[in-house]
C-alpha cells in the first residue's frame, strides 16, 4: 500500500536526499492571489467583509463576529464530563511544561559601570486560531492559549469557524475549551478571513471595537496559510504551517502494529498528510505495510487515510542501518519524529532535525497531540531544520537595555570613533566625542 524508496548501499548528499523523499506539499502560491481580495477587502471594510466572506465560503453567517458571554459560559458548563476531564488533565499537563520555559531577565556588566540588560516583554495582543474543518480541535485552543498566558501576553482572543448546526457559533467544544481556559474573546471566524480580521481589526456588527492583534499563531489550510504571508507585515506570526507529517525511524525490535497506528493516525488528519518509516528492516517494512492495509479500512476517516497514505507524501524508506535512518530523518526534518529502536533513547539524542521526538514504543505522536505537556503546534515541510514548535517563547521579544555612565562610555570611545570611521559613518563616532569635547566651541573657533 505505501510506496518504498530502497537507498540501501547508496549514499546520497543532503541535497539529494531531500529531493528524493517523500514530502506533502502546501502550494501557497497557487492560492496567494485568490486569498489577496480577501485580506484587501476585509483591510478596507472590516468585520462586514469577513462576515460576508464567511457565508460565501462556510453557508453561515452569525449575527456578530464576536461570541457572547454567555455561549461561552453555557459552552463551558454544559461539556460532556468526561471531555471535560480529559481537558483539565491535558490543560494541567500544558501549563506544566510551559511554565518551566519562562526567561529571566539577564543582567550583564560588559565593563566597570557599563551594562546590558536583556529583559523579556510579551506581546500585547495575540490572535489564536483554531481550525474547525475536517475535525474538531479543542486541543489546538490548550496548545496555543496555555503559551500565550504562561508568556503573560496583554490580551488574547480566539477565532474559530461558525457552524451551522452551533447557532452560527464555532464548535461548542472549542468554546468549552475556551471557557475552561477563562478565555473570554472569541470571533466566529475562520479561514484567511480570520487571519485578515485578527491582522486589520474593525468594527463588529454591533458597533464595538474588533481590536487588531499583534501576533496571530495556530494551524489551518492553506488558504489560512496564504493569508498568515500577506499579512505577516503587519502581524507577526508563527509559520507558514504545511500539512501535518510524522516520520517513525525503527529497526526489527519494533511492533509493526504500533507503527502502523501511528502512519495511520497521522494520516486521518488530511488527505495531504505525510506519514513515513525509515527503517534498515525488509520484514518491518513488509509487516508495517501489511498491517496498515488490514487496519485502516476500520477507521471512521477510512478515505481520507487511504487518499493520504497511497499519495506521494507517504511511504517507507529502506536504509542499510540506523547510523543512515538517522541521516535520513535528519534529512527530511520531520514534524513529528518517532524513534523506536533497540536503544530508543540514544538514537533519539542524535537526532537534530525534527519538530518534537517521540521515544520508544510508549510516547506516540497521539500522547504529544493531546496531553504530553508538549506542544503541538509545530514546524512541518523540512522546517524544522530551523525553526522551533510553538512555545512560550514565541509570544516573548528579548529586548536589549544599554546603561553605561560617562567612565565607561569615555573608555570605550575610541573603538566606537575607530569602528565608525572605518565604516565611513563619522558622525556616528563624533556623536560620542560631542560628550567629551566641546564641538561648538571648536566650531565656532574656526
Amino acid at each position: 500500500m505505501l510506496s518504498r524508496i530502497d537507498l540501501r548501499g547508496r549514499t546520497l548528499g543532503t541535497a539529494e536526499l531531500r529531493r528524493t523523499l517523500p514530502r506533502g506539499a502546501a502550494d501557497v502560491d497557487s492560492v496567494v492571489d485568490t486569498v489577496r481580495p480577501v485580506v484587501e477587502a476585509i483591510r478596507e471594510h472590516g468585520a462586514f467583509a469577513a462576515l460576508d466572506y464567511g457565508e460565501e465560503f462556510d453557508r453561515v453567517r452569525p449575527t456578530s463576529v464576536r461570541v457572547p458571554a454567555e455561549v461561552i459560559t453555557e459552552a463551558g458548563e454544559t461539556l460532556d464530563p468526561d471531555v471535560r476531564a480529559a481537558l483539565v488533565e491535558a490543560i494541567r499537563r500544558a501549563r506544566i511544561v510551559h511554565s518551566a520555559q519562562r526567561r529571566s531577565d539577564t543582567v550583564t556588566e560588559v565593563a566597570a559601570g557599563g551594562f546590558v540588560t536583556e529583559k523579556w516583554v510579551p506581546v500585547e495582543r495575540v490572535g489564536l486560531y483554531v481550525p474547525g474543518g475536517k475535525a474538531v480541535y479543542p486541543s489546538s485552543v490548550i496548545m496555543n492559549v496555555v503559551p500565550a498566558q504562561v508568556a503573560g501576553v496583554g490580551s488574547l482572543v480566539v477565532a474559530s469557524p461558525p457552524q451551522a448546526d452551533s447557532g452560527g457559533w464555532p464548535h461548542p467544544t472549542i468554546l468549552g475549551a475556551c471557557a475552561l481556559l477563562g478565555v473570554d474573546e472569541v470571533w466566529a471566524v475562520g479561514g484567511a478571513q480570520a487571519v485578515a480580521l485578527l491582522a486589520h481589526g474593525g468594527e463588529d456588527t454591533d458597533g464595538r471595537e474588533l481590536e487588531p492583534v499583534d501576533m496571530v499563531t495556530g494551524p489551518g489550510n492553506v488558504y489560512v496559510t496564504a493569508a498568515k504571508r500577506l499579512c505577516r507585515s503587519v502581524v507577526g506570526i508563527d509559520s507558514e504551517a504545511g500539512p501535518t507529517e510524522i516520520a517513525v525511524l525503527a529497526d526489527h525490535t519494533a511492533d509493526p502494529v504500533h507503527i502502523a497506528y501511528d502512519l495511520i493516525s497521522q494520516a486521518e488528519h488530511d488527505p495531504n498528510a505525510a506519514s513515513v518509516l525509515v527503517t534498515d528492516s525488509e520484514q518491518l517494512a513488509d509487516a508495517v505495510d501489511r498491517e496498515v492495509e488490514a487496519r485502516y479500512t476500520v477507521t471512521l476517516n477510512a478515505d481520507r487515510v487511504r487518499e493520504a497514505l497511497e499519495g506521494p507524501q507517504s511511504g517507507i524508506v529502506l536504509v542499510d542501518d540506523i547510523d543512515a535512518g538517522l541521516r535520513v530523518v535528519d534529512a527530511y526534518a520531520a514534524e513529528h519524529l518517532e524513534v523506536q529502536t533497540r536503544d530508543s533513547a540514544a538514537d533519539a539524542a542524535r537526532v537534530r532535525n525534527a519538530g518534537a521526538i517521540f521515544v520508544g514504543a510508549y510516547s506516540p505522536v497521539p500522547l504529544g497531540d493531546y496531553a504530553a505537556g508538549s506542544n503541538h503546534v509545530l514546524p512541518t515541510s523540512g522546517t524544522a531544520r530551523h525553526s522551533s514548535g510553538l512555545s512560550v517563547q514565541t509570544f516573548l521579544r528579548g529586548i536589549h537595555v544599554i546603561d553605561y555612565d560617562r567612565a565607561a562610555l569615555k573608555e570605550i570611545a575610541p573603538t566606537v570613533v575607530a569602528l565608525a570611521d572605518a565604516e565611513r559613518l563619522p558622525a556616528h563616532g563624533e556623536a560620542v566625542r560631542a560628550r567629551f569635547e566641546d564641538l561648538t566651541a571648536a566650531e565656532e573657533e574656526q
